[in-house]
């Protein structure tokens, strides 16, 4: 697999991409998994100058609409400059319809290194687990185009799961992902991977996605440890732990909207 999930289009800055059919989600041909258009808002929030060496805190994608496998325009900006802290901004559109948003926190880092807590459990390493599988009724698009390896549960499970994730192909074709990106293209499985619902008969549509970041991941497998609970009136939960081969590097979660179909 040579392409990847977005092509740029037109003179480079104009934040212009067309999107793949690698970006298609299990359930419909027509709309984008929303880790590929999570990442590529990372992607923009990650190139917003700054004058000090600094890290994305927390990302918050708010999902406005379906994505449509089509042209977007990706744009970012500072809402609120600070020395220490700052509070950045980028929107995904489709045309003129926003399809996303995300806001960010951005914070100067500094060396904690002698108070800087435990990794967290380490899950067993990708190299030693066999390919992931998931049911017959999923479609590919972002599927295929990522490598999965089960740690415990499955995708073809129902509940609580463990897995990791890598991608086969880039978010933006000619570059090699970022280390937030590849995070940020696998956190949005949360829900997916975790469903204990059976998706002919239930919606479990997340209406966001937020990430609080400890460090940047390192290498290209994603590790989410992920679950999803449910309340009594139609909302939920989907909790994940995100890791990398030495442990923890974030933590994710997304609010849920619960229904019969």
């Amino acid at each position: 697999m040579t392409e990847a999930f977005y092509l740029p289009e037109g003179p480079e800055g104009e934040g212009r991409y067309r999107a793949t059919e690698h970006t298609a989600g299990p359930w419909s041909p027509d709309a984008q998994h929303f880790g590929p258009p999570s990442a590529l808002l990372v992607r923009a929030l990650e190139g917003i100058e700054a004058d000090r060496e600094c890290q994305l805190a927390r990302v918050t994608v708010e999902i406005l609409g379906p994505a449509p496998i089509a042209e977007f325009t990706v744009r970012a900006r500072i809402e609120r400059p600070g020395r220490s802290v700052e509070l950045l901004s980028a929107e995904l559109a489709s045309g003129d319809r926003p399809v996303a948003r995300a806001a960010a926190w951005r914070i100067a880092t500094s060396d904690s290194t002698e108070v800087a807590t435990a990794k967290g459990d380490v899950l067993p390493s990708p190299d030693s687990l066999g390919p992931a599988s998931w049911p017959d009724t999923w479609l590919g698009g972002y599927l295929n185009a990522m490598d999965w390896r089960v740690v415990t549960g499955g995708l073809d499970h129902l509940g609580a799961t463990a897995v990791w994730a890598r991608q086969r192909i880039p978010l933006v074709a000619g570059e090699q992902p970022s280390p937030l990106q590849r995070l940020f293209t696998v956190a949005d499985s949360g829900n997916g991977a975790s469903n204990f619902l059976d998706p002919r008969e239930w919606w479990f549509i997340n209406s966001e996605l937020t990430v609080h970041i400890l460090r940047p991941p390192a290498g290209e497998w994603i590790g989410l440890d992920a679950q999803t609970l449910i309340g009594p009136h139609g909302i939920g939960t989907a909790s994940s732990v995100l890791h990398d081969v030495s442990g923890q590097v974030a933590g994710g979660a997304q609010a849920l909207m619960v229904r019969r179909r």
